[in-house]
């Protein structure tokens, strides 16, 4: 049994993730797999001796801790349910950053998403926002930003969650109206679903209601939540 081998749905099965999850880490080269006859396929001890460093980071924890933490976290993603209390609280808020460059926006709002407790690996989801800015900004007009991995990467984090920093200066960040940016959410999705689901959600937040103008008069975090389930409530009141 130690050195069973899977195909491809078997280790998306063992793993408590989708198949396209699987051929995603592979495209990325990210998981140990061979090729056989144009198959590929996945040994079990490599698999389980790869899915405690990539996931756990320690040693002595077993797959099964693995197993119960993977799995995408459901969530509704109807027109009419409100997701922000699910995804962001007011401690996921820093009101006054310090920040005065991109690479410190990157950086300053990835150790705010490790302090929320839900990020696996800081540093993955650094290096996969920076290639997200490389291939073309998340800045966007009215001074806002929503930063977000490369990939949705069920690996990244226990849950998927939002974060959301303000900077006491704005900043330039590669906004299409060419104005600088001092707004800005941070995205980390567990699949595709529910990241295209709460892009669209933020951007409409953001640019059909007061919810950026509320955002810049307060340097509470507790009032900035409020001000987003506002938001929410009277974009799903709209629809």
């Amino acid at each position: 049994m130690a050195h069973r081998v899977f195909n491809l749905e078997e280790v998306a099965d063992y793993l408590h993730v989708s198949k396209e999850n699987v051929e995603e880490l592979v495209k990325q080269g990210e998981i140990p797999f061979e090729r056989k006859g144009g198959r590929l396929v996945f040994r079990r001890n490599e698999l389980d001796a790869w899915a405690s460093k990539r996931i756990l980071g320690l040693p002595d924890k077993k797959l099964a801790d693995y197993h119960k933490t993977s799995s995408v976290k459901s969530h509704d993603l109807s027109d009419t349910h409100t997701i922000m209390p699910e995804l962001i609280h007011p401690e996921f808020i820093h009101p006054a950053m310090t920040s005065k460059t991109k690479n410190s926006i990157i950086r300053d709002m990835v150790e705010l998403a490790d302090k929320t407790g839900l990020l696996y690996h800081p540093e993955d989801l650094r290096v996969s926002i920076e290639e997200r800015e490389q291939m073309c900004p998340t800045a966007l007009g009215g001074g806002m930003a929503i930063l977000h991995p490369h990939t949705q990467n069920p690996f990244m984090s226990e849950d998927s969650f939002i974060v959301l920093g303000k900077t006491i200066q704005p900043i330039p960040f590669g906004s299409p109206d060419g104005r600088t940016t001092d707004i800005f959410f941070m995205l980390c999705s567990q699949d595709d679903r529910i990241h295209l689901h709460v892009l669209a959600r933020i951007c409409m937040m953001c640019h059909h209601t007061d919810l950026l103008f509320h955002l810049r008069e307060t340097d509470n975090a507790d009032h900035m939540y409020e001000a987003i389930l506002s938001a929410e409530n009277e974009v799903i009141e709209a629809l």
